[in-house]
């Protein structure tokens, strides 16, 4: 289970199909970024030896999901290039707490949700593209993502009591559905 609030509309689904280069380069980007995130999480709790291996290993995980989408690109001739970035993530993180504990596990609970809708997502356009090697790589890192929203929901456990992180999961999730539909002329994997 997903801890999503919200689908996905079928309206960003045909966008995404539509450019769907754009949504390629989009997620090399993401990937990159869930890898410096799980870093960044490294440095801020560097006393965490509970998080070290696993924000470790997800982070290697992530940069080879980076390689693998870069890869495809360039075998369809993309370049990778900047892209401004989805408000997604940031609107999301914007309802962490700003006191510890708390900013650690609505940390990791937001990163949870991103996941979530990574895995969600990529479902979504493995089963629509008619471009086999698009699909083939979606339908491989899904396991992956599913994976990662569980980890970081594994990491988040110790934090709170199971009925506190079940209701905070269930808070930020209502409000990741509120993010996921405001508008942004942006074609991203989470716009």
């Amino acid at each position: 289970m997903l801890h999503l609030t919200s689908s996905t509309s079928p309206a960003w689904l045909e966008r995404a199909l539509a450019h769907l280069d754009e949504i390629l380069v989009d997620h090399a980007h993401c990937e990159k970024k869930a890898a410096s995130t799980a870093v960044s999480l490294l440095f801020r709790y560097p006393e965490r030896a509970d998080l070290a291996l696993a924000l470790s290993a997800l982070a290697r995980e992530e940069l080879r999901h980076f390689e693998q989408v870069v890869t495809l690109l360039q075998t369809r001739g993309v370049p990778m290039r900047h892209l401004r970035p989805s408000p997604y993530a940031g609107r999301l993180l914007s309802a962490a707490r700003t006191h510890e504990p708390a900013r650690l596990l609505d940390t990791l609970l937001c990163l949870a949700l991103i996941e979530a809708r990574s895995c969600e997502r990529m479902q979504l356009v493995a089963d629509a593209v008619c471009e086999p090697a698009v699909a083939q790589l979606y339908r491989q890192l899904l396991a992956s993502e599913a994976r990662h929203h569980h980890t970081y929901l594994d990491l988040a456990r110790p934090l709170a009591a199971p009925d506190g992180l079940a209701a905070r999961l269930d808070e930020l999730a209502r409000h990741e559905a509120v993010v996921l539909v405001e508008p942004t002329p942006l074609i991203r994997l989470h716009a």
